[in-house]
């Protein structure tokens, strides 16, 4: 798969073709690399786009129009091959488009879009959803970008932070074995706004925090001064780190659509948190990485 590069007087980014995935952020200065860097170990991908849906379906399946259709986790973009549309100095877009294999599995006409725009020492990461179809789509989508923590090597992650833009306790939902929501209401103790990251923080999976709880997640070290920062105006976002691996990176999700609930017993425009498009409409989001 081809790479690509955007290039500022502070950081390089590089993209993939391969799901138009952001699979490198380096300082030009330093060296320092802020993006995991995909060792299957623990995780061997970097920052995979989630879409057409979020997360985990009840059964892996979804209901549309009386049929039913398979889909796995995170839905199939990640995996397929984007097609450069546009690269200029500091910015580069990439398409998808639905086939015949995509209908088999999501009978919806439509068209991604993927973007990144480098300014300085902030990478904004832009989406664009058109429906092509002649009925209503509905779909989810989010980013699930994985930072380097600790960053330095010489710390370990317990040693780090995570800071929110607000300095109220949040509460999360959390994971059954089967990736869906399982209870919700439970309380994360940011400490008023700086929570250290603890050994069992991501025991069980992912931390679904609903309702625009926060719009800025930070990593910070042992100084607690922030070193990276994910802010986004999506209405829920994911923490994440492979569950009891204690690998050395933690992800900031911005999502827009999550997985259901283990009692979800719907059709497909039922799904909380999801998006419906009207034909020829387009959806447009996108969130921004800020490395400090």
């Amino acid at each position: 798969m081809a790479k690509h590069t955007l290039q500022s007087g502070d950081l390089r980014v590089t993209i993939s073709d391969e799901g138009a995935e952001l699979i490198g952020i380096e300082d030009i200065l330093t060296g320092r690399n802020y993006l995991w860097y995909g060792d299957s170990a623990y995780w061997g991908r970097r920052s995979p786009v989630l879409f057409p849906i979020v997360g985990s379906l009840k059964n892996k399946e979804f209901k549309y129009n009386g049929k039913t259709y398979p889909m796995s986790q995170h839905g199939f973009a990640r995996d397929m091959e984007f097609t450069m549309t546009e690269h200029t100095e500091d910015a580069i877009w990439f398409a998808l488009e639905a086939n015949e294999e995509t209908k088999k599995i999501y009978p919806f006409r439509f068209r991604l879009e993927i973007g990144y725009q480098l300014r300085g020492r902030e990478l904004q990461v832009m989406w664009r959803v058109t429906n092509k179809d002649d009925k209503i789509m509905f779909f989810s989508i989010g980013g699930h970008p994985a930072f380097l923590c600790p960053i330095d090597g010489a710390e370990k992650q317990t040693d780090y932070y995570l800071l929110f833009d607000q300095t109220e306790n949040l509460t999360y939902g959390k994971l059954s074995k089967n990736g869906l929501i399982e209870s919700q209401g439970h309380i994360l103790d940011t400490k008023g706004g700086c929570m250290q990251i603890s050994a069992h923080l991501f025991d069980e999976d992912a931390l679904v925090i609903e309702g625009g709880q926060a719009h800025a997640v930070s990593l910070a070290g042992p100084d607690r001064k922030p070193y990276l920062t994910v802010r986004f105006e999506a209405p829920l976002f994911g923490l994440w780190s492979p569950a009891q691996k204690h690998a050395p990176f933690v992800c900031i999700e911005p999502w827009y659509g999550r997985c259901d609930k283990e009692s979800f017993a719907g059709m497909l425009a039922d799904r909380e948190y999801g998006n419906e498009l009207r034909p020829g409409k387009e959806f447009q989001a996108d969130y921004t990485i800020i490395c400090s």
